[in-house]
């Protein structure tokens, strides 16, 4: 890359991603906030507002409709469920290990409440997205069933017509948004096979080739096969999930006497004054603000990717399927890596950072199994999470290229080969494309997703009169 080119990359980086507001604080601190933290707190507020604080209100619903057992009828379609468990694969990924260790690293205990309250807002944020690609979804001729997504809601808004039977040129805006999506995409792949590879590296000394090659070719089998990815997602997201969830509970349950000490320290750290006065508290709100939204994607558009292609009976459904998706990813998942590093001596993890903290943390809670289970559980988040972003690239292809297999056979090879390239070394301007990749993602789904809130505030008045009310009648 030349001298002029990669400055302009690293304008861009800065401006995304950088300190664009700084708030000067008590004690000497400050408070920086980024342009997307700028735009998706509003943005989460803004929705929680509009949709009469639907994480509070709401959340017995999401469980209900999460529990229904309703199947899709067309065949080639996948349920709401299902579309649930595909965006809860990519969520549920490295930013619940190693984002969540970076933000107690760098803010303390504290970051993990600040953490909470985005999800909480975040949640809100989610719902409008997931609903609105479910409005503007449209049948998907190559894989069957349906598709859609923010390029689809976006070029409805900025053409002013509907998307189905689309014939007309693209939208510029919703065109960007494809391409930043698939470039984020590949750049994540590069992550995903790093990432294995060294904890494989670190856990069991198999060197990076034969770990990466393993890994390719099995991901290979899975995406290359027409409808394999939601079975084998099926699958692996729960399973993952739920072992995650029981170590982290016999952990608590294990140091049960420590919990209140525990708590006590993230909610002093979150508000209390110390921090304050001694210049830290602008950190400890806006790593785990940062890390609470880059780790639920809420308004970066990926999951509406796959929140469109279910087949479900109100589209206000899917909507509190994807917003019940960030409080697992956050409330749940991430707290569960939280704990395990809080529930440790802070002896005996100073001086540590990223997966070397979170490995410590659990040879000291489970012995020499913990190091070995982190290793086996990050590549499930990882596989999982590239599994899931080339579901999420279908319809931004097929909107970019139009329906034919030639152009989404070649992303899922190029996929493959970033996944490959990753696995064997790290290549950190990779890394930031991906990063400005979901920075510029967000910006454009946000052009859209706000001016059309009051569409997915509409679909959840219908559905709390038609659905929610004839439910309670026939009870």
């Amino acid at each position: 890359m030349s001298g002029a080119a990669y400055d302009i990359f690293r304008a861009v980086y800065n401006i995304l991603w950088g300190d664009l507001l700084v708030i000067p604080l008590p004690g000497g601190s400050s408070l920086g906030i980024s342009l997307l933290v700028l735009i998706l707190v509003p943005a989460g507020i803004y929705f929680t507002i509009r949709t009469r604080f639907l994480p509070f209100r709401m959340f017995p619903e999401m469980i209900r409709v999460t529990l229904e057992k309703k199947e899709a009828e067309d065949k080639n379609a996948i349920s709401g469920v299902q579309a649930l468990i595909v965006s809860t694969a990519t969520r549920v990924g490295m930013g619940n290990l190693v984002g969540v260790v970076a933000a107690i690293s760098a803010g303390g205990a504290g970051a993990v409440f600040w953490m909470w309250v985005i999800a909480l807002f975040g949640s809100s944020t989610a719902f409008a997205e997931a609903t609105l690609a479910q409005l503007y979804k449209e049948r998907d001729p190559l894989y069957g069933g349906w598709r859609g997504g923010p390029a689809y809601y976006i070029h409805h808004f900025f053409a002013g017509k509907n998307t189905v039977g689309r014939k007309k040129k693209c939208s510029l805006i919703a065109s960007l948004f494809a391409v930043s999506g698939l470039i984020c995409w590949c750049g994540i792949s590069q992550v995903v096979g790093n990432s294995v590879s060294s904890a494989f590296e670190n856990a069991f000394h198999i060197p990076p080739i034969y770990t990466t090659a393993f890994l390719v070719i099995l991901a290979a089998c899975i995406v290359l096969h027409k409808n394999a990815t939601v079975k084998v997602l099926d699958v692996m997201v729960p399973v993952m999930a739920v072992c995650y969830f029981a170590l982290t509970i016999f952990i608590i349950v294990k140091n049960a006497g420590q919990l209140p000490a525990v708590f006590a320290r993230i909610f002093g750290e979150a508000l209390g004054l110390r921090q304050a006065v001694a210049g830290g508290i602008g950190a400890v709100i806006m790593n785990g603000a940062k890390r609470g939204l880059f780790s639920n994607e809420a308004g970066s558009g990926s999951a509406p990717c796959a929140a469109a292609a279910a087949e479900i009976s109100h589209p206000a459904k899917e909507g509190l399927l994807q917003a019940l998706g960030v409080f697992i990813d956050t409330l749940v998942i991430c707290s569960c890596t939280a704990m395990i590093m809080l529930l440790t001596p802070e002896s005996m993890t100073a001086g540590l950072e990223g997966m070397d903290l979170l490995q410590t943390s659990m040879k000291f809670h489970v012995g020499e199994f913990g190091v070995v289970f982190t290793a086996l559980i990050l590549w499930l988040f990882s596989f999982s999470t590239f599994i899931g972003i080339l579901f999420y690239a279908r319809p931004n292809i097929a909107y970019l290229f139009g329906d034919n297999w030639i152009s989404q056979t070649l992303y899922k090879v190029l996929a493959l080969i970033m996944l490959f390239v990753g696995g064997l070394a790290a290549y950190t301007f990779v890394w930031d494309l991906g990063d400005i990749g979901v920075g510029l993602m967000t910006i454009f789904n946000m052009m859209a997703l706000i001016p059309m809130a009051s569409q997915a505030v509409e679909c959840l008045r219908d559905y709390e009169k038609t659905e929610m009310k004839e439910r309670r009648k026939t009870h």
